[in-house]
């Protein structure tokens, strides 16, 4: 017969000693995106519809361009940090860890690729 101590049987369950801080991150994104969200609306929504040379003069401005770029990476951080908890959730085992490495991969991606659009957009 096997005799179990309280820890011992709590082994592995307790805390992951990360998970303030992955809230905090997320709490400091998600005030950073009602901020932002609504400065680009309304910087992006004046330029809706506009010829394409309109538009990269109107992106070639310094204030426009910040606040596209910062509004996208603050938003892709904040999935990125949302779908990895979704996933720590739900998804369990090898297929766990594929899926959190392939979120982070799109979201880094995704960054990388709307910076490069703005950055030549605005350049």
């Amino acid at each position: 017969m096997r005799y179990l101590t309280d820890r011992k049987r709590a082994e592995g369950l307790g805390s992951g000693k990360s998970g303030t801080l992955h809230h905090w991150h997320m709490q400091v994104s998600a005030v950073g995106l009602a901020v932002l969200i609504p400065l680009f609306i309304f910087t992006f929504g004046g330029i809706l519809g506009a010829p394409h040379a309109e538009v990269v003069a109107y992106y070639s401005r310094p204030f426009p361009a910040i606040v596209a770029a910062l509004t996208l990476l603050a938003g892709l951080y904040h999935f990125k940090n949302g779908a990895q908890i979704l996933i720590e959730d739900y998804v369990h085992g090898l297929a766990r860890k594929a899926a959190i490495i392939a979120v982070i991969c799109l979201s880094y991606g995704l960054m990388a690729t709307g910076l490069y659009a703005l950055i030549r957009l605005a350049l």
